[in-house]
């Protein structure tokens, strides 16, 4: 595993979004509206009450303060600074406890193997050199038992349309440049990297966004976004 995962233009391309990433109207609109979808799916699957969770590319905090409203213990990790310093700076507003970490997951993993129950991984495998690496370093940082959640695009032309043509260009939903569609993954590479990494898959799922409605619901159809769970053995 490589300690060195990380495209600076990636984090840099996230820091510039740091002071609007509590605006539900503003660039993280989106990552507002899927939230929810997301804190169930995980907690559809693993009891969060005093469970040790680490999300890792955590951004402004989103899902971890979600997780720590449910009760879970949550560590946030993110290489981008300024988006860090707005989820720390937004703790004072929430009165959450989460400690964020400016550590790529992979040098955590070396310093704490075995030390959570549960590890979030919501669109961010998209934007490393090495998504492999990452979801090793994940499997090293689960206790037995534990379970992996990730997040990512498909790699198909439905996807490009919906998440960069769409999304980027005639919505404006997101800045241009968010995503790289070359960087999109496949699920049957997610799978590959998870047995790789000694872990089960559990479940996949699609994961639906009506940016009109703002909506968004779990499908069966993974064509653009999606959700898996993989579980370590016990």
């Amino acid at each position: 595993m490589s300690t060195t995962n990380v495209n600076p233009a990636e984090t840099g391309k996230f820091d510039k979004l740091a002071a609007s990433w509590w605006d539900p109207q503003g660039e993280s609109r989106p990552l507002h509206d899927l939230n929810p979808v997301r804190l169930n799916y995980v907690a559809e699957r693993v009891a969060l009450k005093g469970a040790r969770v680490l999300d890792v590319g955590c951004g402004g905090g989103l899902l971890s303060e979600a997780l720590a409203a449910a009760g879970a213990q949550v560590t946030g990790i993110d290489l981008a600074p300024r988006v860090l310093d707005v989820a720390r700076l937004h703790l004072h507003e929430s009165n959450l406890q989460v400690d964020y970490r400016e550590i790529s997951v992979e040098a955590l993993a070396q310093e704490s193997p075995g030390a959570f129950d549960a590890i979030t991984c919501m669109e961010m495998l998209e934007h490393v050199p090495d998504p492999g690496s990452v979801i090793a370093a994940c499997a090293t940082l689960l206790k037995p038992g534990g379970r992996l959640f990730l997040s990512t695009l498909n790699r198909t032309p439905l996807a490009f349309g919906v998440a960069i043509a769409g999304a980027e260009y005639a919505l404006n939903l997101l800045p241009r440049g968010t995503h790289h569609y070359a960087q999109f993954i496949r699920p049957s590479e997610v799978a590959t990297a998870l047995r790789d990494a000694g872990l089960e898959l559990e479940d996949l799922s699609g994961l639906a966004y009506n940016p009109l409605s703002r909506r968004a619901w779990i499908v069966k159809n993974t064509q653009v976004n999606y959700l898996a769970c993989a579980v370590k053995p016990a």
